[in-house]
């Protein structure tokens, strides 16, 4: 059974940091791409972050700079560093474990279910 288990959300004031952790089980963790994707209230999901098996990172443009993803496939786990956080960074934070079979032609997704950042003063 697949299990991705977040932990670290919470409520901090705009300029402040929060980290966020992802244990994963149930899969080879090393071939998988780990991001992070956010949903804020009335929006759509958005892709923040990813960490892939090849080991390149991925983060869009907002969070450039603040943000800092990182994978420890001994552990199993994958992180997030969240500086200098905005108002505009609140929304409930999920881990993604991400595997494109080629010979398959189909991916592979799991989630974890979600912690909740909010930045507010």
């Amino acid at each position: 059974q697949v299990q991705l288990v977040e932990s670290g959300g919470g409520l901090v004031q705009p300029g402040g940091s929060l980290r966020l952790s992802c244990a994963a089980s149930g899969i080879i963790f090393s071939i998988y791409d780990m991001g992070w994707v956010r949903q804020a209230p009335g929006k759509q999901r958005e892709l923040v972050t990813v960490a892939t098996s090849a080991g390149r990172t991925v983060y869009t443009d907002s969070v450039k700079g603040r943000f800092t993803i990182s994978r420890d496939n001994a552990k199993n786990m994958v992180s997030l560093q969240m500086d200098s956080l905005k108002p505009d960074d609140t929304a409930v934070y999920y881990c993604n474990a991400h595997l494109w079979e080629p010979s398959m032609s189909e991916a592979k997704d799991y989630w974890g279910q979600g912690t909740q950042v909010t930045v507010s003063s």
